[in-house]
């Protein structure tokens, strides 16, 4: 006698549906098929139905559509993330419907069209463990069992609205999101029973609206993906990072990592992976390992999305400066004193600070970036260097009511600045990046990747900047400076009348006298930090004056100054210095600056 096989006419009939389906359109030859003749390696031993192993026409549960199992009784451990808006419940409906099999608890042949004595016969009694089997944990899928509606997608901000999301995924009854939403157990012409195709992100995209995913990077990158291995048993479904979209870093079932069903446990392996030279252009993992550098690997499972910058612990992760779902391609950097502050490329849709110090989700400058850990945070960095006035707050040391700061947050009309290299004029803005990079950044004229990823020069300098006393002055000793004042000028002692003897015969480095970021206004007055003049404290110090012990620096007017102090066991009192040659506007580096 021949196995009896349900076919596609016989499922349409059962859920009302009049048009004959074509065979892959069916669960007949599919993976669904546990039929003595299914094409599985999971079928039944003898039974020749088909629909049988979950629908029958008489004695069904109470539950539509004829359904002939038992439902799980089981309590299941759901999804949960920080960044998380929905409420997650237990599944029910077609989701527990779903799981009566896929959850590993129930046996397979237990169908209540046959008596619990005589169950079907299967090659393994439960679905066996691996990537089918959810288990009752289902906190590393894909959560379901909420209800997508208005309120949720207003609260979550990047949720399309439910009423446009494909009517190709039907939601519950109430609204809830269910397997069943994303999948269709009877088709399986997409693979996975797909209702919609995953390539490209088209499937994730129908619900999902990330800000700038459509240009980005991983959206449209054409750049191949062979044998990209995402654990030890699956590698990526499609050909090429833009083909994966989504998949390239989330798997939508049994997650390694949970929270945001990432695919590595250590956050930044996601990105590593690619950015290692082998797939994205450049090799970020060779340079993060410098002397200097943000190297993610150092901490893990710190980060959090939803962390505040004013309480979080000290660390850095990729996602602190770049936004997976909107970073573009880099450009090389802006000309220097143009609009280069502002954000792009690789750093679009990122949170910050402001200068004001409030949180923004969308930081417009790159310094808004910057200040997440160099700012008001409780884990900033160290002091460097022990100054008259001390701070280590870099969002206060740039703000442009400062009596003295370098134009970051905003531009600086300081006459007395001289020996600026053109482009760079009084009034251009820079960045932090233009200090802070990788030596061989493009911007720079290298072939690396522009960015504060590492650096052979403490901290994180593109170039050398020496800060020990008694250093000896050459065009790399103090290369930071010279990127963008004139050695020159600076030797020609044009804007200060000593600098030449300070820097050449005492030896007396740049960070002696000035401090690189700024004063902040709260520790400092135009009168005596004017021109960033904060001392180093371990080579200046405070000496004896018939008014007492003192150690400052007063502006006396244009391009004129004294100082109270001893340096190097020297006292000075008063000394003043005066440049003829800023008052005659005479030097080179001054018709520069008028170019």
């Amino acid at each position: 006698m021949r196995p009896r096989r349900c076919n596609a006419i016989g499922i349409g009939l059962l859920f009302g549906v009049t048009s004959v389906a074509t065979a892959d359109e069916s669960v007949v030859n599919s993976v669904h098929d546990l039929s003595v003749a299914g094409p599985g390696r999971l079928r039944a031993i003898s039974e020749g139905e088909v629909c049988v192993f979950c629908h029958t026409p008489h004695n069904a549960a109470p539950q539509t559509p004829l359904w002939n199992r038992e439902n799980p009784r089981r309590h299941y451990r759901i999804y949960e993330s920080s960044t998380l808006d929905a409420r997650v419940d237990q599944p029910s409906g077609p989701s527990k419907m779903c799981l009566s099999c896929h959850d590993g608890s129930l046996a397979l042949g237990n169908v209540l069209s046959r008596p619990v004595a005589g169950p079907i016969v299967m090659t393994a009694r439960t679905i066996p463990p691996g990537s089918a089997d959810l288990s009752n944990d289902l906190s590393d899928d894909h959560p379901i069992g909420f209800r997508y509606d208005r309120a949720l997608s207003n609260a979550d901000g990047e949720l399309r609205a439910p009423e446009v999301v494909s009517r190709d995924l039907p939601l519950g009854r109430h609204g809830e999101m269910h397997c069943t939403t994303c999948h269709d157990p009877h088709n399986n012409e997409r693979g996975d029973f797909l209702r919609i195709s995953d390539q490209m992100s088209l499937l994730c995209v129908s619900c999902h609206d990330r800000s700038g995913w459509r240009q980005a990077s991983h959206a449209t990158s054409g750049k191949r993906t062979p044998g990209r291995s995402v654990d030890p048993t699956e590698r990526l479904k499609y050909a090429t990072v833009a083909e994966n979209g989504c998949l390239n870093c989330h798997k939508i079932h049994s997650a390694p990592e949970r929270e945001r069903l990432l695919r590595f446990h250590r956050e930044e392996d996601g990105c590593l992976t690619c950015h290692d030279g082998s797939i994205a252009r450049f090799n970020i993992a060779s340079v993060i390992g410098r002397h200097s550098g943000h190297d993610v690997r150092m901490r893990t499972g710190v980060h959090d999305p939803a962390e505040t910058p004013f309480t979080m612990r000290r660390h850095v992760e990729c996602t602190d400066c770049h936004n997976p779902h909107a970073a573009e391609p880099s450009a090389i950097a802006a000309v220097r004193g143009s609009l280069g502050s502002r954000v792009r490329g690789p750093n679009l849709h990122v949170s910050g600070v402001t200068l004001s110090g409030r949180e923004t989700p969308d930081a417009t400058y790159l310094y808004e970036i910057c200040f997440k850990c160099h700012g008001d945070g409780v884990a900033r960095p160290r002091v460097r260097i022990a100054r008259v006035a001390t701070q280590t707050n870099t969002r206060l040391e740039f703000q442009v009511s400062n009596p003295s700061f370098h134009p970051v947050g905003g531009s600086r009309r300081n006459p007395d600045v001289v020996s600026l290299i053109p482009p760079l004029r009084v009034g251009s803005v820079i960045t932090c990046a233009d200090c802070h990079n990788n030596p061989d950044a493009r911007a720079f004229g290298g072939s690396g990747a522009n960015g504060p990823h590492g650096s052979l020069f403490e901290p994180l300098l593109v170039r050398n900047y020496d800060t020990d006393d008694m250093t000896v002055e050459s065009a790399d000793s103090y290369a930071l400076c010279y990127g963008c004042h004139d050695r020159d000028s600076i030797l020609g002692s044009e804007s200060f009348s000593r600098h030449q003897r300070h820097i050449v015969d005492i030896r007396a480095p740049c960070s002696v006298c000035h401090d690189a970021h700024g004063i902040y206004r709260g520790q400092g007055n135009a009168t005596n930090h004017g021109s960033l003049i904060n001392f180093d404290r371990s080579v200046v110090s405070p000496v004896d004056t018939p008014t007492g012990r003192r150690l400052e620096y007063q502006d006396t007017g244009r391009l004129a100054g004294n100082c109270t102090l001893s340096c190097h066991g020297f006292p000075h009192i008063n000394m003043p210095y005066q440049n003829s040659a800023g008052k005659t506007a005479s030097s080179g580096a001054l018709r520069g600056m008028r170019r």
